[in-house]
């Protein structure tokens, strides 16, 4: 969303941010000199944020939702001048079927997909297919690139000092549908084959207690690291020699698009919108979601093939920047504005 806002000054819009006060979108807005008014969305009846809302979206031309919360105030809000634009980023359905077809048949103008498998489920929810556009996420692809010049820095400095193992890094929220037990399993898998691999899980949430655990009980406290919530997400990818990104279900997988951007090859599920952004024996390999054994397997051939990984990273990095930049993602959207409304004037989002 930052990109966007980004972008969309750059390009002369005027634009607003609704945003929670305080927080990390609030503060990178701010530091952006854009105007941004504070919006607490306590849930989806919240009235009060509807008519805080309401009174911004009387004076622009388009509105544009990012999280569901958000888009619920739909329901309260009448319908002025504003266009609206819903981005929808999770790929399960969402319910129930009657309201689903209220929130995005009526009262929003346009639904944005960040992948076709979300397309998908949209339109198997009841969402009319002809109001959607799939523009898939984007990253700052010059931004990551940077990880390549600092290979193994990271690594050196705070991972492991002086080690030579390879690297699996993994980027997200220690949640249950990010399969993080399932690489875990794989590990334990090749640790008994006496495979050394190490392990660094970055992001925090409410399955990490149970995932150290489980790391106990597998014995891979040697080769496993969890280092939290990280901001220096360059810095860190440069530590790494493989991204995995073992999701039971994911929209689209950012993480892995941060991973081919940074030149490194990327082991996914075939699940959602990653079987779109990784290339199968190109840009990296899919795995069936929560398939353990296959998951060991390719992880070990990935290891003992280096010259392989290191063609499908430059190959992810050449996809990364052709397909899924930030500019072609804002650029997108942006057209999509035009198209609503043919004008250039103004555009909230509001998150």
């Amino acid at each position: 969303m930052l990109g966007l806002v980004r972008h969309l000054k750059a390009r002369g819009h005027a634009v607003v941010v609704a945003a929670h006060p305080g927080g990390p979108l609030w503060r990178a807005v701010a530091a952006e000199e854009v105007e941004v008014h504070p919006l607490v969305v306590r849930n989806a009846f919240d009235l009060r944020a509807a008519r805080a809302l309401g009174r911004l979206v009387s004076k622009v031309d388009v509105v544009h939702f990012h999280t569901a919360r958000a888009h619920a105030l739909t329901l309260w809000l009448g319908r002025k001048r504003a266009s609206r634009v819903v981005t929808r980023r999770m790929d399960y359905r969402p319910q129930p079927r009657a309201y689903v077809r209220v929130l995005y048949n009526r009262r929003v103008d346009r639904v944005i997909a960040i992948s076709q498998r979300i397309r998908e489920v949209l339109v198997e929810a009841g969402v009319e297919g002809d109001r959607i556009s799939v523009i898939p996420s984007g990253v700052d692809v010059p931004r990551f690139a940077g990880a390549a010049k600092m290979r193994g820095k990271a690594r050196l400095e705070e991972w492991h000092p002086g080690m030579t193992d390879p690297v699996v890094l993994v980027i997200g929220a220690l949640v249950r549908r990010k399969g993080h037990a399932v690489l875990l399993e794989a590990a334990r898998r090749l640790a008994t084959r006496g495979l050394h691999v190490r392990y660094v899980f970055c992001g925090d949430g409410e399955c990490r207690e149970q995932l150290e655990r489980l790391v106990e009980q597998s014995r891979l406290t040697e080769f496993v690291r969890f280092m939290g919530w990280r901001d220096d997400i360059v810095r860190v990818l440069a530590g790494a020699d493989i991204v995995a990104v073992p999701s039971l279900s994911e929209g689209l997988g950012v993480a892995a698009l941060e991973a081919m951007a940074a030149a490194l090859p990327v082991i996914a599920s075939r699940t959602g919108g990653l079987a779109e952004v990784v290339l199968d024996g190109t840009t990296g390999w899919l795995v069936p979601p929560g398939g353990a054994g296959i998951l060991a397997e390719v992880i070990e051939a990935a290891v003992r093939d280096p010259e392989r990984a290191r063609r499908y990273g430059e190959a992810g990095q050449a996809r990364a920047s052709s397909e899924f930049s930030i500019e072609r993602m804002a650029s997108e959207n942006e057209k999509l504005y035009l198209r609503l409304t043919g004008s250039k004037e103004e555009i909230l989002c509001d998150r």
